[in-house]
């Protein structure tokens, strides 16, 4: 292990006397950035679909048909199969691109995330008063773990939106071929 670089282990940072390496800075100052840039990605999936799932119950006389009580008390049994799965898959697929957008409650918050700054300004003046290069290093790994969290959590409802619409597009031309 590099000298210039001591981990505590127990709490996964930088001990304040070290500064860490330039290397290990631009590796996390990239880690942050990826991380950012796949919290960007999903939002972008999730409004695709939402516009495209809109758009289809909007234009659509058969995905606007699936919610009206007549479809279902005088259509045929496969077609009631189909209408029913149709409206579940497509209002799963629009909330769960719903629920990528929503914003993200974390445990944690560094002085990178503009809701907490007030909260890190002076320990972020001090640590610059004494030129900690750790302090700097620690958020970096702290905002790494925070954007990590809500990636995650975002791309779990992507994976939802997306088989949803998978459902959607096979229900509809199911239901399509049925009528």
């Amino acid at each position: 292990m590099d000298d210039a670089i001591l981990l505590n282990i127990e709490a996964g940072h930088v001990q304040p006397a070290t500064r860490p390496s330039p290397g290990y800075f631009e590796h996390i100052k990239k880690v942050n950035d990826i991380f950012y840039d796949q919290i960007k990605i999903s939002d972008q999936k999730a409004a695709y679909i939402f516009t495209f799932m809109l758009a289809f119950l909007v234009t659509s006389s058969e995905g606007r048909s699936v919610f009206t009580w007549t479809r279902y008390s005088t259509g045929t049994p496969e077609g009631i199969i189909f209408s029913g799965l149709l409206a579940i898959s497509s209002m799963a697929a629009v909330i769960s691109a719903i629920m990528v957008i929503l914003p993200r409650q974390v445990s944690v918050s560094t002085s990178m995330f503009w809701g907490a700054w007030t909260k890190h300004k002076s320990d972020f003046s001090a640590a610059a008063a004494r030129d900690d290069a750790a302090y700097l290093f620690n958020q970096y790994v702290d905002n790494a773990d925070v954007l990590s969290q809500i990636a995650r959590g975002k791309y779990r409802w992507v994976t939802y939106a997306f088989r949803s619409l998978m459902v959607t597009v096979l229900s509809y031309v199911l239901l399509l071929v049925s009528v």
